[in-house]
């Protein structure tokens, strides 16, 4: 009896081990294949309806929000880059909400807002982090458009008019701008992150055009209608994605406008981008509590958030389920083929890791052993934030990410 009982035993565990690690694969999947490839599909079928032309004298009244915090080496080129739009002065005005900064980012500002009028400084003496500064220059500003933006992101000639395009409809709360990376490098993960923002790019399109729900916008610039912006909690730390949710929630689209165009230095350093997606990671869970009821919204919003996000922000204990159920399989089915690679190719897909940062010391740089390093990194990245999410997170302060990498 108590051989069957053992016996009866190990099946049950292998086959638990067995469903598991199938369940966990095919999220996998689904959230980094199937919706990607989905979602592309549906955009073919689907009939382009570009944003609605607007005239000079239907043009919104802007206010350009900026949160900085020692941004010295590049807020004067962003500020000009916004006046360059060449967008009415009498309609536009750039709040620059200067966090405690003791560089001479003020001294800068300052020196432009004599020769513009449109721009303003807002001094804070006490560090409070971005979702405050901006939750303060929303309640300050007059325009009826919010538009959110990084020190470090530059404009286009026609970023602010094309952003003006996307609220002509109506039904449009937000709207995300179209992300272009420079400062790629070999040396780095630049073209790695380039690959996978470019990516998300699409798919955030397609959202936005066949259900008009984008699940979030890039952050580095994106415009909202004023009376849709919901104060972000000061802890919060991804404030752009909260923001969307919100626009959503009262039941206007989000959309992504790619003839709205940026640019932005595409991060390069590893240990830099690791600490910047470990903070994001963070706020995805505290984003995630906040709207977990939007999964079972309809109109696609609760499909697209399951399947981009949530899945996504899980991806990590996926891994963990599949390594450690096709270990197991593999120690007590021997002759199970398909565990043994899946197993094998994760557990080498870690120790490639270590072999990459060992070639990129010695100048050696080959892109799919970055690319397993980015997708590695990612998801630990991912798995720390969860850590620190359960930690309880009190400030929304971070240091910005280095400038000029």
């Amino acid at each position: 009896m108590n051989g069957n009982d053992d016996l009866c035993h190990s099946c049950m565990i292998q086959s638990a081990c067995l469903i598991l690690s199938v369940i966990a694969l095919l999220c996998l999947l689904h959230t980094y294949v199937f919706f990607p490839l989905l979602m592309r599909l549906l955009l073919r079928f689907s009939s382009k309806k570009p944003f609605i032309s607007i005239n000079d004298n239907e043009l919104p009244f802007i206010s350009v929000l900026i949160a900085a915090h020692n941004e010295e080496k590049v807020i004067r080129d962003k500020l000009n880059s916004i006046i360059d739009n060449q967008y009415p002065e009498d309609k536009l005005e750039i709040l620059v909400g200067s966090d405690s900064s003791t560089d001479d980012t003020d001294k800068q500002v300052e020196m432009l807002s004599e020769k513009f009028s449109c721009i303003k400084l807002i001094q804070f003496k006490n560090r409070s982090g971005k979702p405050a500064i901006i939750n303060q220059l929303a309640s300050r500003s007059k325009g009826t458009i919010l538009v959110i933006t990084d020190a470090n992101v530059f404009f286009d000639k026609d970023t602010l008019r094309q952003l003006a395009m996307s609220f002509k409809n109506h039904s449009v709360g937000l709207a995300d701008t179209r992300m272009v990376n420079t400062g790629l490098k070999k040396s780095g993960i630049s073209h790695q992150e380039k690959a996978y923002i470019s990516s998300e790019v699409v798919t955030k399109y397609a959202e936005g055009k066949i259900w008009g729900c984008m699940m979030g916008p890039f952050g580095g610039c994106y415009a909202v209608r004023k009376e849709l912006y919901q104060p972000v909690p000061e802890n919060n730390l991804v404030d752009d994605f909260y923001v969307n949710m919100k626009v959503l929630e009262q039941g206007y689209q989000c959309v992504s406008n790619t003839d709205a165009v940026v640019y932005e230095e595409v991060s390069n350093n590893l240990k830099i981008e690791y600490n910047r997606k470990t903070r994001i990671a963070t706020g995805n869970f505290q984003n995630l509590k906040t709207f977990s009821h939007l999964m079972l919204k309809g109109k696609g919003i609760g499909f697209c958030f399951l399947s981009h996000k949530v899945l996504r922000w899980l991806g990590p204990l996926f891994l963990i389920i599949i390594l450690i159920c096709s270990g197991i399989l593999v120690f007590t089915d021997r002759g199970n083929l398909f565990f043994e690679i899946l197993f094998a190719g994760i557990s080498l897909s870690l120790i490639l890791v270590i072999f990459d940062r060992m070639l990129n010391q010695a100048g050696i740089h080959i892109s799919l052993l970055r690319l397993n390093t980015h997708f590695i990194v990612m998801n630990i990245a991912l798995l720390r934030g969860l850590f620190r999410y359960l930690k309880g997170v009190k400030s929304g302060v971070w240091q910005p990410t280095q400038r000029h990498q």
